[in-house]
């Protein structure tokens, strides 16, 4: 039986997903496959509504597992590698439901891009990020920091390998706050249990509308996004809801 890696704890329509793989958190291919599988089981479950990514120790994570490289003499090794690792972020960006990302240490190459698939992310005050692929003679992640940052910077950091500080990401708008260590984690569940507290329907419509809208024109994305509504306000959510609101009382959703 493969050693676990990735923690699920579920409690109040929240997944905590925590990273476990000492020392650092470096990402080897079962690591990997445990990150999609839970990802995946997250979107399905009706008991989870949002979700958390965290991790044990002072990294976050240091990116992939250097001694775990596919074998160049084994043919198809590293199409595989290269498949899971692509899927091991599509699983995150593409999870059903919403993503906070508690950033509670250094996040580098691989460990950056599982915190920019999230949806929101906050940082503590000893964080760092960095893409250092170009300092072991590889080239990867320029798609990632596009979504990110700004042509200049994401250029600078792909060529250079420079990591940038929790406060960096936060004057670049790239995290919602920083924060101390030991309030990072409360506050990411609080924004996670307020998030679960909607109508769960319309929170992964929301989901998929932001992802989609990352894509599309304007004008397509905000008819696509208005498909949404329309289907939404025929939900008996969506009935809870108007009544709740004008009733003055909490909504009791039922995810139909």
């Amino acid at each position: 039986m493969a050693e676990q890696f990735v923690r699920l704890e579920v409690s109040d329509y929240v997944a905590l997903v925590t990273l476990d793989r000492a020392p650092v958190n470096a990402l080897n291919r079962e690591m990997r496959r445990q990150i999609v599988a839970t990802f995946d089981a997250i979107s399905e479950r009706e008991d989870i509504r949002c979700a958390v990514l965290t991790s044990t120790g002072k990294a976050f994570c240091a990116g992939a597992d250097l001694k775990d490289r596919p074998a160049a003499d084994i043919a198809g090794d590293f199409l595989e590698h290269n498949r899971i690792t692509r899927e091991t972020t599509n699983a995150i960006r593409e999870c059903a439901k919403p993503v906070i990302a508690a950033l509670n240490g250094t996040a580098l190459g691989a460990g950056f891009a599982l915190a920019a698939a999230c949806d929101i992310i906050y940082a503590s005050e000893d964080a760092s990020v960095g893409m250092p692929e170009i300092n072991v003679g590889l080239a990867g992640g320029a798609s990632m920091l596009k979504t990110l940052f700004g042509r200049s910077t994401m250029r600078r950091m792909f060529f250079t390998g420079q990591r940038l500080s929790a406060q960096d990401l936060l004057k670049r708008n790239v995290v919602e706050d920083v924060l101390p260590a030991d309030e990072l984690l409360p506050v990411c569940m609080e924004l996670a249990r307020e998030i679960a507290s909607k109508a769960p329907l319309a929170t992964i419509y929301a989901k998929r509308a932001a992802n989609m809208v990352d894509v599309m024109p304007q004008r397509d994305a905000y008819r696509f996004e208005q498909e949404f509504t329309m289907a939404l306000a025929k939900t008996e959510d969506a009935r809870e809801a108007r009544m709740a609101f004008l009733e003055k009382r909490k909504p009791v959703f039922k995810g139909r």
